[in-house]
This record gives structure tokens, sequence and C-alpha cells, in this order.
């Protein structure tokens, strides 16, 4: 990383680095880099590509309707039903 890229930054984030934290970031991508250059040099041409490190397996459940309650159930703890919903009072007049 130069000094330009690193203004331009310092711009962007609305920050304002000493000259000691300066030469650190500028230090740290600079080892970033060669690392980054390491990398780059492993021969990767028969290597499949791939988007995730560990396979996923996706499970699908099989779609199907199950019906837990039945609204008779439901409405046994309503104080008061009406053509089967539950009656509530009024709150607004």
């Amino acid at each position: 990383m130069n000094t330009d890229t690193l203004q331009k930054l310092e711009k962007l984030n609305q920050l304002c680095l000493t000259e000691a934290e300066k030469s650190t970031v500028t230090a740290f991508f600079d080892q970033q880099a060669d690392l980054f250059s390491c990398l780059e040099q492993i021969n990767t041409e028969n290597i499949a590509r791939m988007v995730h490190v560990m396979p996923i397996l996706t499970v699908v459940r099989e779609d199907r309707e199950i019906k837990l309650f039945t609204r008779d159930a439901l409405q046994e703890s309503a104080p008061e039903t009406h053509d089967g919903y539950w009656q509530v009072p009024r709150l607004i007049e």
C-alpha cells in the first residue's frame, strides 16, 4: 500500500492517523500482500472450484398437510364463540 492510497482511505473513512499509525497500517498491508503473493504461486489448475469448504446437504421434508388441532379443540378454552370464531369484548366504543 502506498501513501496515496492510505491518504484516500483516511479521507474516505474520516480518520486522522498519526505517522506511527500510518507506518503500522502500511506495514500490515504490505505483509498481507506478501502472503497473497505466496498463495498466487500455488498451482490450482487441476483443483475444482468450490463455493463452500464443506459440502452442504439440504434436507427437504415432504410437503404435506398435517392438521394438528381442530377448530373445536382450540375453542374449548374460549369464553365465548360466534360462528366458529372467538368472541371478545369490544374495546373501542
